[in-house]
Protein backbone atom coordinates (compact mmCIF):
# COMPACT_ATOMS: atom_id res chain seq x y z
CA UNK A 1 0.00 0.00 0.00
CA UNK A 2 1.61 3.51 -1.27
CA UNK A 3 2.02 5.43 2.02
CA UNK A 4 -0.75 8.82 1.75
CA UNK A 5 1.13 12.14 1.24
CA UNK A 6 0.42 15.85 1.85
CA UNK A 7 -1.62 17.51 -1.22
CA UNK A 8 -2.37 20.82 -2.06
CA UNK A 9 -6.15 19.74 -1.84
CA UNK A 10 -5.30 18.46 1.25
CA UNK A 11 -4.13 22.17 2.41
CA UNK A 12 -6.99 23.69 1.19
CA UNK A 13 -9.62 21.43 3.16
CA UNK A 14 -7.10 22.16 6.09
CA UNK A 15 -7.66 25.54 5.75
CA UNK A 16 -11.72 25.46 5.84
CA UNK A 17 -11.30 22.85 9.11
CA UNK A 18 -9.64 25.34 10.83
CA UNK A 19 -11.22 28.72 10.34
CA UNK A 20 -11.92 30.68 13.24
CA UNK A 21 -9.58 28.26 15.20
CA UNK A 22 -6.53 29.97 14.35
CA UNK A 23 -5.22 33.63 13.98
CA UNK A 24 -5.20 34.76 10.05
CA UNK A 25 -1.73 36.69 11.26
CA UNK A 26 -1.23 40.23 9.21
CA UNK A 27 1.41 39.84 6.18
CA UNK A 28 3.11 43.04 6.81
CA UNK A 29 4.75 45.24 4.27
CA UNK A 30 8.79 46.40 4.89
CA UNK A 31 11.37 48.13 2.12
CA UNK A 32 14.80 46.04 1.60
CA UNK A 33 17.30 47.66 -0.68
CA UNK A 34 14.67 49.44 -2.56
CA UNK A 35 12.32 46.76 -2.71
CA UNK A 36 9.15 46.39 -1.10
CA UNK A 37 8.73 42.96 0.54
CA UNK A 38 6.47 41.21 3.25
CA UNK A 39 6.61 39.50 6.45
CA UNK A 40 4.22 37.03 7.39
CA UNK A 41 3.88 36.97 11.51
CA UNK A 42 3.30 33.64 12.90
CA UNK A 43 4.31 35.00 15.95
CA UNK A 44 1.53 36.52 16.40
CA UNK A 45 -0.43 33.25 16.80
CA UNK A 46 -1.79 32.96 20.12
CA UNK A 47 0.93 29.74 21.23
CA UNK A 48 3.33 32.41 19.57
CA UNK A 49 4.03 30.28 16.43
CA UNK A 50 2.67 28.38 13.16
CA UNK A 51 2.08 25.22 15.44
CA UNK A 52 -1.31 25.58 16.05
CA UNK A 53 -2.57 24.89 12.71
CA UNK A 54 -1.14 21.81 12.34
CA UNK A 55 -1.87 20.76 15.64
CA UNK A 56 -5.58 21.43 15.24
CA UNK A 57 -5.78 20.09 11.77
CA UNK A 58 -4.84 16.69 13.32
CA UNK A 59 -7.12 17.05 16.46
CA UNK A 60 -10.16 18.06 14.80
CA UNK A 61 -10.17 14.48 12.78
CA UNK A 62 -9.39 12.33 16.19
CA UNK A 63 -12.94 10.69 16.58
CA UNK A 64 -14.50 10.27 19.74
CA UNK A 65 -12.67 7.31 21.37
CA UNK A 66 -9.38 8.45 20.10
CA UNK A 67 -9.71 12.11 21.89
CA UNK A 68 -10.74 10.35 25.31
CA UNK A 69 -7.98 8.20 25.21
CA UNK A 70 -5.55 11.56 24.33
CA UNK A 71 -2.85 12.38 22.42
CA UNK A 72 1.40 12.15 22.96
CA UNK A 73 3.72 14.56 21.13
CA UNK A 74 7.49 15.63 21.56
CA UNK A 75 8.90 18.95 20.95
CA UNK A 76 11.42 21.48 21.84
CA UNK A 77 8.30 23.95 22.48
CA UNK A 78 6.41 25.36 19.72
CA UNK A 79 4.90 22.08 18.72
CA UNK A 80 4.02 21.67 22.06
CA UNK A 81 2.45 24.63 22.90
CA UNK A 82 0.26 24.15 19.36
CA UNK A 83 -0.41 20.28 20.91
CA UNK A 84 -1.32 21.44 24.19
CA UNK A 85 -3.66 24.48 23.63
CA UNK A 86 -5.63 22.77 20.28
CA UNK A 87 -6.19 19.77 22.79
CA UNK A 88 -7.00 21.56 25.70
CA UNK A 89 -10.17 23.33 23.45
CA UNK A 90 -10.98 20.26 22.86
CA UNK A 91 -11.29 18.73 25.96
CA UNK A 92 -8.25 16.22 24.83
CA UNK A 93 -5.81 14.93 27.75
CA UNK A 94 -1.82 15.69 26.37
CA UNK A 95 1.37 14.42 27.15
CA UNK A 96 4.44 16.13 25.73
CA UNK A 97 7.71 15.09 26.04
CA UNK A 98 10.02 17.88 25.76
CA UNK A 99 14.29 18.04 26.30
CA UNK A 100 15.34 19.02 29.73
CA UNK A 101 17.39 22.35 27.84
CA UNK A 102 14.06 23.47 26.40
CA UNK A 103 13.35 27.46 26.78
CA UNK A 104 11.61 28.02 30.08
CA UNK A 105 9.15 30.29 28.71
CA UNK A 106 8.02 27.00 26.28
CA UNK A 107 7.72 25.29 29.17
CA UNK A 108 5.83 27.27 31.33
CA UNK A 109 3.51 27.69 28.71
CA UNK A 110 2.48 24.11 27.66
CA UNK A 111 1.93 23.08 31.29
CA UNK A 112 -0.26 26.47 31.03
CA UNK A 113 -2.12 24.96 28.48
CA UNK A 114 -3.23 21.98 31.07
CA UNK A 115 -0.63 19.37 29.04
CA UNK A 116 1.68 16.85 31.27
CA UNK A 117 5.00 17.70 30.23
CA UNK A 118 7.59 14.80 30.54
CA UNK A 119 11.29 15.75 30.18
CA UNK A 120 14.24 13.55 28.59
CA UNK A 121 18.23 14.43 27.63
CA UNK A 122 18.61 15.79 24.54
CA UNK A 123 21.85 13.99 23.67
CA UNK A 124 21.45 10.68 25.33
CA UNK A 125 17.69 9.90 24.80
CA UNK A 126 15.59 9.52 21.53
CA UNK A 127 11.90 11.51 22.36
CA UNK A 128 10.80 9.71 19.22
CA UNK A 129 11.27 6.39 21.08
CA UNK A 130 9.65 8.21 24.15
CA UNK A 131 6.97 9.19 22.17
CA UNK A 132 6.02 6.00 20.88
CA UNK A 133 6.41 4.17 24.14
CA UNK A 134 4.08 6.40 26.10
CA UNK A 135 1.48 6.61 23.42
CA UNK A 136 1.67 2.44 23.30
CA UNK A 137 1.58 2.59 27.21
CA UNK A 138 -1.90 4.66 27.44
CA UNK A 139 -3.50 3.95 23.72
CA UNK A 140 -3.48 7.36 22.76
CA UNK A 141 -2.82 8.95 19.13
CA UNK A 142 0.53 10.28 18.66
CA UNK A 143 1.12 13.53 17.08
CA UNK A 144 4.36 14.25 15.07
CA UNK A 145 5.71 17.33 14.89
CA UNK A 146 6.12 16.98 11.24
CA UNK A 147 6.25 13.40 9.78
CA UNK A 148 2.56 13.42 9.38
CA UNK A 149 0.11 14.38 7.03
CA UNK A 150 -2.33 16.19 8.87
CA UNK A 151 0.27 17.93 10.58
CA UNK A 152 2.14 19.31 7.19
CA UNK A 153 -1.39 20.04 5.01
CA UNK A 154 -2.61 22.31 8.33
CA UNK A 155 0.83 24.41 8.31
CA UNK A 156 0.50 24.91 4.87
CA UNK A 157 -2.75 26.84 5.67
CA UNK A 158 0.23 29.71 5.59
CA UNK A 159 0.59 29.93 2.40
CA UNK A 160 -2.88 29.86 1.60
CA UNK A 161 -3.22 32.92 3.68
CA UNK A 162 -0.35 34.73 1.93
CA UNK A 163 -2.03 34.05 -1.71
CA UNK A 164 -5.19 35.19 -0.46
CA UNK A 165 -3.78 38.10 1.63
CA UNK A 166 -1.04 39.00 -1.55
CA UNK A 167 -3.49 38.24 -4.00
CA UNK A 168 -1.19 36.20 -5.68
CA UNK A 169 1.39 34.10 -5.21
CA UNK A 170 4.49 35.54 -4.54
CA UNK A 171 7.33 35.19 -7.13
CA UNK A 172 9.97 34.01 -3.57
CA UNK A 173 8.98 32.61 -0.23
CA UNK A 174 11.69 32.29 2.14
CA UNK A 175 10.59 29.57 5.37
CA UNK A 176 12.64 29.08 8.04
CA UNK A 177 13.48 24.71 8.39
CA UNK A 178 13.34 22.04 11.04
CA UNK A 179 12.06 19.04 10.27
CA UNK A 180 9.99 21.19 7.47
CA UNK A 181 6.27 20.75 8.05
CA UNK A 182 5.69 24.44 7.61
CA UNK A 183 8.01 25.20 4.62
CA UNK A 184 6.42 21.88 3.22
CA UNK A 185 3.29 22.70 3.42
CA UNK A 186 3.74 26.19 1.80
CA UNK A 187 5.42 24.39 -0.90
CA UNK A 188 1.99 22.54 -1.62
CA UNK A 189 -0.23 25.28 -0.95
CA UNK A 190 2.02 27.99 -3.64
CA UNK A 191 3.09 25.62 -6.29
CA UNK A 192 4.00 28.85 -8.79
CA UNK A 193 6.36 30.54 -6.19
CA UNK A 194 10.32 29.58 -5.43
CA UNK A 195 10.54 28.14 -1.82
CA UNK A 196 14.00 28.56 0.29
CA UNK A 197 14.35 27.13 3.29
CA UNK A 198 16.33 28.39 5.78
CA UNK A 199 18.22 26.41 8.53
CA UNK A 200 21.16 26.92 11.74
CA UNK A 201 24.30 26.26 10.82
CA UNK A 202 25.75 22.94 10.76
CA UNK A 203 21.68 22.14 11.51
CA UNK A 204 20.90 22.29 8.08
CA UNK A 205 20.42 18.89 6.78
CA UNK A 206 17.28 19.54 4.70
CA UNK A 207 19.41 21.99 2.73
CA UNK A 208 21.89 19.55 1.83
CA UNK A 209 19.31 16.52 1.51
CA UNK A 210 17.91 18.78 -1.36
CA UNK A 211 21.44 19.80 -3.00
CA UNK A 212 22.08 15.73 -3.06
CA UNK A 213 18.72 14.22 -3.95
CA UNK A 214 18.38 12.25 -1.13
CA UNK A 215 18.10 12.89 3.06
CA UNK A 216 20.83 13.32 5.09
CA UNK A 217 21.26 13.09 9.14
CA UNK A 218 22.97 16.09 11.05
CA UNK A 219 26.16 15.95 11.06
CA UNK A 220 27.71 14.80 14.56
CA UNK A 221 28.57 16.40 16.93
CA UNK A 222 25.71 18.92 15.94
CA UNK A 223 27.09 22.18 16.98
CA UNK A 224 24.85 24.54 19.70
CA UNK A 225 22.47 26.87 18.52
CA UNK A 226 20.23 29.04 19.82
CA UNK A 227 18.13 28.08 17.42
CA UNK A 228 16.48 25.41 19.41
CA UNK A 229 13.12 25.30 17.06
CA UNK A 230 14.84 24.00 14.57
CA UNK A 231 17.20 21.57 15.98
CA UNK A 232 16.08 18.56 14.25
CA UNK A 233 17.95 15.63 13.12
CA UNK A 234 16.59 13.69 10.44
CA UNK A 235 14.15 15.45 7.92
CA UNK A 236 10.92 13.22 6.94
CA UNK A 237 10.23 11.62 3.55
CA UNK A 238 7.18 13.61 3.61
CA UNK A 239 8.26 16.66 3.74
CA UNK A 240 11.47 16.13 2.20
CA UNK A 241 9.56 14.83 -1.11
CA UNK A 242 7.02 17.97 -1.13
CA UNK A 243 10.15 20.34 -0.83
CA UNK A 244 11.82 18.27 -3.77
CA UNK A 245 8.78 17.95 -6.09
CA UNK A 246 8.56 21.76 -5.80
CA UNK A 247 12.59 22.33 -6.67
CA UNK A 248 12.88 23.81 -3.12
CA UNK A 249 16.35 25.04 -2.15
CA UNK A 250 18.19 25.77 1.52
CA UNK A 251 20.86 27.73 2.66
CA UNK A 252 22.39 27.86 6.66
CA UNK A 253 22.38 30.70 8.36
CA UNK A 254 25.10 31.64 11.04
CA UNK A 255 24.43 32.23 15.17
CA UNK A 256 25.59 36.11 14.71
CA UNK A 257 23.26 36.69 11.33
CA UNK A 258 20.23 35.00 13.56
CA UNK A 259 20.81 37.66 15.82
CA UNK A 260 21.27 40.45 13.72
CA UNK A 261 17.42 39.05 12.40
CA UNK A 262 16.16 38.92 15.54
CA UNK A 263 17.57 42.70 15.96
CA UNK A 264 15.75 43.33 12.56
CA UNK A 265 12.73 42.21 13.68
CA UNK A 266 11.88 44.01 16.39
CA UNK A 267 14.19 47.37 15.92
CA UNK A 268 12.51 47.76 12.33
CA UNK A 269 9.06 45.25 12.32
CA UNK A 270 7.98 46.10 15.66
CA UNK A 271 7.79 42.18 15.90
CA UNK A 272 9.53 39.91 18.40
CA UNK A 273 11.01 36.87 17.10
CA UNK A 274 12.74 34.50 18.44
CA UNK A 275 16.28 32.47 16.98
CA UNK A 276 14.79 29.59 15.06
CA UNK A 277 11.45 31.85 13.93
CA UNK A 278 13.29 34.33 12.51
CA UNK A 279 16.14 31.73 10.08
CA UNK A 280 14.19 33.16 6.89
CA UNK A 281 14.51 36.45 7.97
CA UNK A 282 18.48 36.15 8.35
CA UNK A 283 18.79 34.43 4.90
CA UNK A 284 17.45 37.79 3.34
CA UNK A 285 19.91 40.36 5.11
CA UNK A 286 22.96 38.52 4.99
CA UNK A 287 22.30 38.37 1.17
CA UNK A 288 21.57 34.70 1.19
CA UNK A 289 18.35 34.32 -0.24
CA UNK A 290 19.48 35.17 -3.86
CA UNK A 291 17.27 37.22 -6.54
CA UNK A 292 14.51 38.44 -3.96
CA UNK A 293 12.03 39.75 -6.24
CA UNK A 294 9.29 42.24 -5.17
CA UNK A 295 6.15 40.80 -3.21
CA UNK A 296 8.45 38.31 -2.01
CA UNK A 297 7.51 37.07 1.81
CA UNK A 298 9.90 36.26 4.63
CA UNK A 299 7.87 34.01 7.25
CA UNK A 300 8.52 34.71 10.42
CA UNK A 301 7.55 31.30 12.46
CA UNK A 302 7.65 32.03 16.27
CA UNK A 303 8.47 34.56 18.66
CA UNK A 304 8.46 32.36 22.09
CA UNK A 305 11.70 33.60 22.92
CA UNK A 306 12.84 33.70 26.61
CA UNK A 307 13.43 37.18 27.83
CA UNK A 308 16.94 36.84 29.31
CA UNK A 309 17.97 35.34 26.12
CA UNK A 310 16.12 38.34 23.74
CA UNK A 311 18.08 40.94 26.00
CA UNK A 312 21.20 39.29 25.31
CA UNK A 313 20.60 39.13 21.71
CA UNK A 314 19.32 42.91 21.47
CA UNK A 315 22.52 44.27 23.49
CA UNK A 316 24.63 42.48 20.98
Amino acid sequence: MTERQPTASGVIAAAKRIAGQVTVTPLLPFEFRGTRLWVKAECLQPVGSFKLRGATNRLLQLNEAERARGVVAFSSGNHAQGVALAAKRLGVAATIVMPADAPAVKMDATRGHGADVVLYDRATESREEIGRRLAGERGATLVPSFDDVDVIEGQGTVGVEIAAQLGRQPPLVVVPCGGGGLSAGIALALPESRVLVAEPEGWDDMARSLAGGSIVPVAEPAPPTRCDALQTKLVSPLTFGALQAAGAEGVAVSEAEVGAAVRYAFSTLHLVAEPGGAAGLAALLAGKAGDVPEDSVIVLSGGNIDPVLFAQILAE
